[in-house]
């Protein structure tokens, strides 16, 4: 099977560990989720979804603590879209440490999995991410993480991963909406010379084990 590869590089990220709500502390490295999110702000269509099986690290993983300014109020949808309510930042404002992460540079591997309704072949969808790649094209910025921090992509470039292997132990996989609210997926984040393998389902972990 053919996989995409794109490169994504960008001065700061920050992949939130979903266990500490906190303080944000971001992963070592990208997350198969945050990848996933680069990928359809380049080309989305229903007929598909991103599968990420594995993530290159090419610049050595560099951290920088940030004081962000965030805010308690929350708004629904409804609310905003009707302009029921404004947020109110001034009397909802709380500072809160970020452990992110400085000059980054990934290159994704991915599969598109097409779902039963697709009306065309794999190879159709894939080549149309590609053309919009080599052009520079996408629906929305791409980002690292969180909007903040925007992502540069690329064709697959001549950089080599890191000669980096270590053990990160549980990483965010997935995340799932329900009725019951979001449910979470992981796995065991291995980085064998700058080359993370991403597994094609993650796993259930209770939060006991995860924290």
């Amino acid at each position: 099977m053919v996989a995409l590869v794109v490169d994504v590089s960008g001065p700061a990220a920050l992949f939130t560990r979903p266990e500490l709500a906190v303080e944000r502390v971001s992963y070592p490295l990208m997350t198969p989720t945050a990848a996933v999110g680069v990928l359809e702000a380049i080309y989305w269509k229903p007929e598909f979804r991103y599968r990420v099986t594995r993530i290159e690290v090419l610049k050595p993983i560099r951290q920088f603590s940030l004081r962000r300014n965030e805010t308690t109020d929350l708004v629904s949808l409804d609310e905003a879209v009707r302009g029921r309510r404004r947020v109110d930042t001034a009397s909802h404002r709380v500072q809160r440490n970020a452990l992110c992460l400085r000059d980054v540079a990934y290159r994704i591997n991915a599969h598109i999995d097409r779902r039963p309704h697709a009306d065309k072949p794999e190879a159709a969808y894939r080549d149309q991410f590609r053309r919009r790649v080599a052009r520079g094209q996408c629906f929305s910025r791409p980002y690292l993480g969180t909007r903040e921090f925007p992502a540069d992509f690329a064709e697959p470039g001549d950089a080599v991963p890191i000669d980096m292997s270590a053990d990160f132990g549980l990483m965010l996989h997935g995340i799932t909406h329900g009725p019951q609210g979001k449910s979470f997926t992981w796995f065991q984040a291995v980085l064998d010379h700058g080359v993370m393998e991403v597994p094609r389902h993650g796993i259930a972990v209770a939060s006991a084990e995860v924290g």
